[in-house]
């Protein structure tokens, strides 16, 4: 299954408690994901698979974007094992830092336009 929220998530409330208190870079590239902005593609925001919480997630791409925190250069190897079983369910995983979203936003923008064009076989529909 694509995505699933399970018992524990569901508890502790955690999708709504991310998605009410996201960074300012998750913010500011939810603007240029939501509403199928991006070549028409459907992204979700602090979507559950399995015991991951994934920042933004495109199923009909298979595409997941993380934006991390300095936090996550400490936890590189909890970090490697999500990337592996988000692999593993034929994810690909997009990593941006925070500060690469909000200096950066437009290169953040291609390469992520660039990834759901690999991915769609029909021809590009608009550029980002």
């Amino acid at each position: 299954m694509k995505g699933q929220t399970n018992a524990k998530l569901l508890q502790r409330k955690t999708q709504r408690s991310l998605r009410n208190n996201m960074t300012d870079a998750e913010l500011r590239l939810w603007r240029w994901l939501r509403g199928r902005q991006m070549s028409g593609f459907k992204f979700r925001r602090q979507h559950p698979f399995e015991g991951y919480v994934l920042d933004f997630v495109c199923l009909d791409a298979m595409l997941v974007i993380e934006v991390d925190g300095g936090q996550h250069a400490l936890n590189a190897v909890s970090d490697a094992a999500r990337t592996k079983k988000l692999n593993e369910a034929g994810f690909k995983i997009l990593r941006y830092w925070n500060n690469e979203v909000l200096s950066d936003i437009e290169a953040v923008r291609n390469s992520i336009w660039m990834a759901l064009q690999d991915h769609d076989p029909s021809p590009p529909r608009s550029s980002p």
